[in-house]
């Protein structure tokens, strides 16, 4: 995953921030437990807010301890944990395994073959439980990499592909709720997709890898339609969110869509736009 799915921490009260932290730890901690502790190693910001997300939605028993970690062997973290955090611990692995097995695939790298190898048996017993999502994560990363090695250069096909990976993982049981939920999940993929080419343009133009944003890079309004590309999907996820019943935790939810989703944006289109007052774009 990416990691572009965070709070805006100086905006959040300091309460609600250790809330945040506590079902954070409580994944890395079910993860652990479930997978080992090499799973750890992909612990994600975004699937700690669908945890956040579904733990606030359908509001399950939850159970907090106290405990000590490699990360915090000195003081004791609280960790919150319910059936949401076993299924972000379940989601978190697919999707990471899916990941190293399409990196082998596409460029063979070595550091994915051993990862696949490290987490397969564990990846195998998992897939059990959730075949059909596994079925939608597996053929829509297949739609990635075809649409890399025809170059497709429409950004809509292209981050569609990873939205409906998210828009199935958001949809933890069909009920009354799944439309939004999917729907919601299909933006915020689309979202995550269009980051992530916005970030590493330049790098991919240097290197020669895919990028969908590559044709347009060099347009005066380039910064322009990638913010509008990203403002518009973002509107939609927000407006199923709102439509969502949820009490619980939601100024942090809300921090997160609407504040902590543009961190990293703001902090890349700061960079991008010094770097071209000295001279240092297109080259």
């Amino acid at each position: 995953m990416f990691g572009y799915v965070t709070i805006n921490k100086p905006e959040m009260k300091f309460k609600e921030y250790d809330l945040y932290r506590s079902y954070y730890c409580g994944l890395c901690k079910a993860m652990g437990k479930r997978h080992g502790n090499l799973c750890r190693l992909s612990l994600s910001y975004d699937i700690n807010f669908l945890v956040l997300l579904l733990t606030s939605l359908y509001e399950p028993e939850s159970y907090v301890t106290k405990e000590k970690c490699i990360i915090h062997p000195f003081n004791k973290q609280n960790i919150r944990s319910n059936e949401f955090t076993d299924y972000g611990a379940d989601v978190n692995l697919m999707l990471a395994y899916s990941k190293f097995e399409d990196d082998w695939n596409d460029e063979k790298k070595l550091k994915a073959k051993i990862l696949m190898a490290l987490l397969k048996g564990k990846n195998s017993k998992t897939i059990k439980s959730y075949e059909e999502k596994m079925q939608v994560i597996t053929d829509n990363l297949r739609k990635l990499s075809e649409y890399e090695k025809a170059n497709e250069t429409n950004i809509d096909y292209v981050a569609g592909a990873f939205g409906n990976i998210l828009s199935e993982i958001y949809v933890y049981k069909n009920d009354e709720w799944e439309a939004d939920l999917r729907r919601m999940g299909f933006y915020l993929g689309k979202f995550i997709y269009i980051m992530d080419a916005y970030e590493d343009i330049e790098e991919d133009i240097k290197k020669g890898n895919y990028n969908p944003l590559k044709n347009i890079f060099y347009e005066e309004d380039f910064e322009n339609k990638c913010y509008n590309m990203l403002t518009m999907m973002m509107a939609e996820c927000t407006k199923s969110f709102e439509r969502l019943p949820i009490v619980e935790n939601v100024q942090i939810l809300r921090n997160i869509l609407y504040a902590g989703v543009w961190v990293k944006y703001t902090q890349i289109s700061r960079d991008r736009l010094k770097s071209s007052k000295n001279g240092g774009q297109h080259d």
